[in-house]
């Protein structure tokens, strides 16, 4: 996959009070999660969940990398926007990239990329097997 043809998936949902701390403000560390949730979702939307990837296919994709540029604080009760795009897919290796906004203004809160290192349950690299690259490729959306 190349820059120009990513892949890109939109998941909402409300801060929840857990998230947040005394003066009401997503703790840091949330959003984080959220590009979890982002990920996840995506996936979904190419046809197939994260769980089935490693029941089924002793597949998994750890966490190598993460950077997060912090803009403006979210607070409890706003609906969040998380888009999330599959930047790219090498043989073991994919990279994520997210945009958090506050859905009502469209706000920009958060910034952030994520790279994994496609594994094995023994933590031992492994290739992505060809259905989950079959898949990426069918989902693009041509620029």
């Amino acid at each position: 996959m190349t820059p120009s043809q990513s892949i890109v998936g939109e998941t909402r949902f409300r801060v929840r009070y857990a998230e947040t701390d005394k003066m009401g403000v997503v703790y840091h560390s949330n959003f984080i999660i959220w590009f979890e949730v982002g990920r996840v979702e995506l996936l979904r939307q190419c046809g197939f969940q994260y769980r089935d990837m490693e029941k089924e296919d002793n597949c998994h994709i750890a966490v190598v990398d993460v950077h997060i540029r912090y803009k403006t604080p979210a607070y409890y009760d706003d609906e969040i926007l998380v888009r999330t795009t599959l930047k790219g897919v090498h043989r073991s290796l994919l990279h994520f990239e997210y945009e958090v906004l506050r859905a009502t203004d469209q706000t920009l809160l958060a910034q952030g990329e994520t790279t994994h290192l496609v594994v094995d349950d023994k933590f031992q690299r492994r290739p992505l097997p060809q259905k989950y690259i079959a898949a990426f490729t069918q989902s693009f959306s041509p620029g």
